[in-house]
């Protein structure tokens, strides 16, 4: 019985013992919680708004603060809420948006801390009812000092209809101060917030060079000079393509001109000198010089035709002085023994010549040709057109008796006269001769094409072949 009894006194004091723990942890907690509401609302103001309240109003708070060049920011929180909904500007940079005003909103603000002068702004809304901003910004220094902004009626309120206010780096002076509503913990608002939600961390908005102002400015005004210079190219172009149809079209009434004019004239003159001279004895000295009369003419007409091809437009390509030189070097060659060999590129049919080119290059082949006629020996030429490296080149080389380049006088053959013709529209003349090894001759033209291909710059410039093509004269 006694030990019975010993048993349910130790438990009833068991019992109290733990009553008793419970009422001190519950103590413990409900003084942790009091100090937690204290440290989450001690850096906030009082409830601010307009001087009158209505509902669906909207209210503009801005305020101005200073952060000193020097200790550095080591850390800086912003809590804040509104009844109903805000949205908070940072230096005119958005930070977020709330709409609960039973909760806090909370920012960690440290990266956007720097030196110098700084802009809040807060776009807040009331539906109905009271209408209030709360608000509390504390920054820690590193020398243990604080800045604290607070709602507080050192805010301005901004008038509706005022642009760019976030951005504002000074108040008007028409903006009227806040007013205080409440203070904290006074209704009909809350003493302790139901939560506090914490916001993102935001870092500094990197300004890369690209992105100033100055760069930009910089940029526009090299835009626009291209634009202007590349204006004045194509109106210089412009003109210069009409002046050269002009010139074509000038240039091909003058061969129209001549040839119907001056080529029928002399025809006529050559046909009456070979009726007179027909109509005379075959011994008659006036029939001789008739005769010399009617030969001169018919040289004028060669050389006129000479000329009408050389002024011709329609004879600046290639292809067309292709034709005429081996046609002139054909009838050149027919009455001496020289056989001559052709070799002409396909490539280069769509090259154009120039009037000054053209008409340089192809005195420069007669003076050649009549070279190898008189003094070379030879009974072989081979004449090679070919383009390379944007160059028209020419070659006529035979297999004569050669001469010895440094034994030549100035000015023998007409070397002079060919490499001043050459030099004269931008070309080159090159003479490569031996004793008993022939003579080569090779010119060379600047040009352009009149069409682009985009594969051109693939292939290299075609070189010759070793093979040529043979054509024998009769």
């Amino acid at each position: 019985m006694r030990g019975e009894i010993s048993l349910l006194i130790l438990l009833l004091l068991a019992s109290s013992a733990a009553a008793d723990d419970d009422l001190l942890g519950q103590k413990r907690i409900n003084r942790a919680s009091a100090e937690t509401d204290d440290a989450l609302t001690n850096s906030l103001g009082s409830w601010i708004w307009l001087a009158n309240t209505q509902d669906r109003q909207a209210c503009h708070f801005w305020r101005s603060f200073e952060i000193p060049d020097s200790p550095a920011v080591t850390h800086a929180q912003l809590r804040m809420t509104v009844d109903n909904e805000f949205t908070l500007f940072l230096d005119g940079r958005e930070l977020g948006r709330g709409d609960e005003w039973r909760e806090l909103f909370d920012y960690n603000v440290t990266p956007l801390m720097s030196r110098g002068r700084h802009i809040l702004a807060v776009k807040a809304y009331n539906s109905s009812w009271y209408a209030g901003m709360m608000f509390g910004l504390r920054i820690d220094l590193a020398d243990g000092r604080k800045i604290e902004i607070k709602s507080d009626p050192s805010w301005r309120i901004v008038p509706e209809g005022i642009t760019g206010w976030e951005k504002a780096t000074a108040a008007r002076a028409e903006w009227p101060h806040a007013s205080v509503k409440a203070r904290l913990g006074s209704l009909p608002w809350w003493s302790k917030p139901e939560n506090v939600n914490p916001m993102p961390t935001l870092q500094p908005i990197t300004v890369y060079f690209w992105q100033t102002g100055w760069f930009q400015l910089s940029l526009v005004s090299v835009c626009a000079i291209t634009l202007l210079i590349s204006a004045r190219l194509i109106a210089q172009l412009a003109v210069h393509r009409k002046e050269r149809w002009l010139l074509e079209r000038e240039r091909a009434r003058i061969a129209r001109d001549i040839h119907d004019d001056l080529g029928s004239r002399m025809t006529q003159l050559v046909l009456h000198g070979e009726v007179a001279q027909s109509e005379l004895p075959a011994d008659s000295g006036t029939r001789m010089q008739l005769d010399r009369i009617c030969e001169d003419a018919r040289g004028v007409l060669s050389t006129m035709d000479e000329i009408l091809w050389a002024v011709n437009p329609r004879h600046d390509t290639s292809s067309h002085f292709t034709s005429y030189v081996c046609g002139y070097a054909q009838e050149f060659l027919k009455p001496t023994r020289i056989q001559c060999l052709f070799d002409m590129a396909p490539e280069i049919s769509s090259v154009v010549l120039d009037l000054p080119g053209r008409r340089a290059l192809l005195m420069a082949i007669k003076e050649t040709l009549n070279n190898a006629v008189k003094h070379s020996g030879a009974d072989e030429l081979i004449l090679q057109i070919k383009w390379q490296a944007e160059r028209l080149v020419v070659v006529v080389s035979d297999n004569g008796r050669g001469f010895d380049q440094t034994q030549t006088k100035p000015g023998r053959n007409g070397f002079t006269n060919m490499a001043d013709r050459m030099r004269e529209v931008g070309g080159s003349c090159l003479v490569t001769s031996e004793p008993g090894k022939g003579c080569r001759v090779e010119f060379g033209l600047p040009l352009r094409q009149t069409r682009w291909r985009p594969w051109n710059w693939i292939w290299k410039p075609v070189q010759f072949s070793d093979r040529v093509m043979e054509t024998k004269l009769p």
